[in-house]
């Protein structure tokens, strides 16, 4: 009884070898992919994540994402799960002080009234958009911190590969 109960578990083994090992297409650059994804900071306080949306679709290589997640998801399979921590020069780059700028009050939204630590969307030069956060804030005058909010912080994603499209 013992040697048939061994000689299943064995093919069953054998069998999931084969089913996750030969002939997986691996993710490379120029793919379409489809991942679910969970990003934790030290922390572990989540900073972004797919649950409850669709999943995230982005073609590997095109730049459409930081650099580090996608060097992670290139070589994956599908159904492929890992957890890789991201350093800041393959993210959102290092914090850099004196990123500041002062801006005018009157300038700012009315309805709102400004606190250190609240985020803003402004609009630049090139007419593309970026997230300060006010670090500072007079009677006339709030300082924003210029900086990606995750700069110079690690980055840790849990990722799984739905598809390869």
């Amino acid at each position: 009884m013992f040697k048939s109960l061994y000689m299943v578990s064995a093919v069953m083994l054998m069998i999931g070898v084969i089913m996750t090992g030969c002939g997986a297409k691996q993710a490379a650059n120029g793919d379409t992919v489809q991942v679910e994804y969970t990003g934790t900071l030290s922390d572990g306080t989540v900073f972004d994540s797919s649950a409850g949306r669709e999943p995230l679709e982005f073609t590997l290589g095109a730049g459409q994402l930081i650099p580090g997640f996608e060097e992670a998801v290139l070589g994956m399979k599908v159904g492929e799960k890992k957890t890789v921590t991201i350093p800041p020069d393959e993210a959102y780059g290092p914090h850099v002080e004196g990123m500041t700028v002062e801006l005018p009050r009157e300038d700012l939204p009315g309805d709102k009234v400004p606190e250190i630590g609240d985020r803003l969307v402004v609009s630049r030069a090139d007419g593309s958009q970026a997230i300060v956060s006010i670090v500072s804030v007079s009677d006339n005058v709030v300082v924003v911190d210029t900086n990606h909010p995750l700069a110079g912080k690690d980055l840790t994603f849990e990722i799984e590969l739905l598809k390869i499209l």
